[in-house]
């Protein structure tokens, strides 16, 4: 219970997830395709209610016998400690690619070979970068046994289609059409 109020359905949740980070306008994703809808993560995981809500329904995802918890650099990292410290499990930061000072390391935190870990991401539209970090912390010998999305916005089926256990706390389906390649532009 948070702050008297009685928790949030899941349906409530994933509602005031969406209505509190979609914004419409024209915007280019990290994918480099340009998108009228964007979910600005910043928008949830910067507000204590909503990130404490986060957490609380990712924490009731994850299963039990989990023994680490990882996001991919970045906004998800946020989310990930909320979640360590409802679960009280270690964690680790994966990054995009090992650091080229101190440790060289591209796993950062507590992932030892062996750990059972869930993967934690805000927003993921194609997956690309919650499957790098997987990969990473099974080249580190951990066992990536759940990927869990705050927001799915499409990279779910990606990751499902990669061999992974995938769930999420709100799930948005783009219209194909309103996705678009963007190019960078050409001297003419």
């Amino acid at each position: 219970m948070l702050r008297g109020v009685p928790p949030a359905s899941d349906d409530d949740l994933a509602q005031r997830l969406l209505d509190a980070s979609e914004l419409h306008g024209d915007f280019v994703l990290s994918s480099g395709r340009r998108s009228p809808v964007y979910f600005d993560k910043f928008r949830f995981l910067t507000d204590p209610e909503l990130l404490r809500e986060t957490a609380h329904a990712i924490s009731g995802i994850v299963p039990q016998d989990i023994s680490h918890l990882a996001s991919p650099e970045g906004a998800a990292t946020l989310l990930v400690a909320a979640v360590a410290l409802e679960r009280h499990l270690p964690m680790a930061v994966v990054r995009k690619e090992p650091k080229a000072y101190g440790t060289m390391s591209q796993v950062e935190g507590h992932a030892p070979a062996g750990a059972e870990v869930a993967l934690i991401e805000d927003v993921s539209t194609t997956g690309h970068q919650v499957l790098r970090a997987a990969r990473a912390l099974e080249e580190q010998g951990c066992r990536v046994v759940m990927i869990v999305l705050a927001i799915d916005r499409g990279g779910g089926e990606y990751l499902r289609e990669a061999g992974y256990e995938v769930r999420s706390v709100a799930e948005v389906r783009p219209r194909e059409d309103d996705l678009q390649d963007v190019r960078p532009a050409t001297a003419g």
